[in-house]
């Protein structure tokens, strides 16, 4: 009996020795362990994106690269239009812009309702919806900003000499009135805006 009693009471400590032995090796594994688990990060909301129209499908440059109606278009884009093509950027819930023929800008935007345009040659259009602040820039400052209260347009064209009515190709009526403020001055321009392309003879 008293082998037996020995016996057990040596198992015992044999098992307590064990266990802690292990409790100290987990503990030292954390204190040393250099690359703990990763955590993930919940990804931020989606990048706004717009989409291209060409003039009859026809090729322009965005960034350097050669695009047509249905490409997708990312904040901080530049864009170019060769002569006689222009194009529409449209911006979901937001507005769009109307670039001319011969015309670069960069267009930037984002998901809470800011949109600007940086104007670089040529004209453009842009419309904002109620909602959304636009703005043109250049670099000499800004050039104008659209009304965030209420649906809103800007026309931008500088110091444009046209050369024909193929110039004018994919402007608004503002736009063409801005165009022709830039070459003939502000009576001109006046009156090409609010009588249309065909006006009525005058009276001698």
């Amino acid at each position: 009996m008293k082998f037996s009693g020995k016996r057990i009471m040596s198992v015992t400590a044999l098992f307590v020795a064990f266990a802690v032995t292990q409790v100290y090796l987990g503990i030292a594994f954390a204190a040393t362990n250099p690359n703990p688990p990763s955590v993930a990060i919940p990804a931020g909301p989606p990048q706004a994106t717009a989409i291209l129209t060409t003039q009859g499908n026809k090729p322009i440059l965005i960034n350097g690269a050669s695009a047509s109606t249905g490409a997708t278009i990312l904040s901080g884009a530049t864009i170019e239009t060769p002569d006689g093509v222009s194009a529409t950027v449209n911006i979901p819930g937001h507005g769009s812009v109307e670039i001319a023929a011969n015309s670069k800008v960069i267009l930037e935007f984002d998901p809470t309702g800011n949109l600007k345009v940086t104007h670089i040659q040529g004209c453009l259009t842009l419309h904002t919806n109620s909602g959304t602040g636009g703005e043109v820039d250049n670099a000499q400052g800004i050039m104008g900003k659209t009304d965030r209260t209420k649906n809103d347009v800007l026309n931008i064209c500088p110091g444009v000499k046209v050369a024909g009515a193929a110039a004018q190709a994919g402007l608004s009526t503002g736009a063409k009135v801005a165009i022709a403020a830039a070459i003939g001055g502000g009576v001109t321009a006046l009156a090409f805006g609010l009588r249309g392309s065909n006006p009525s003879p005058s009276t001698p």
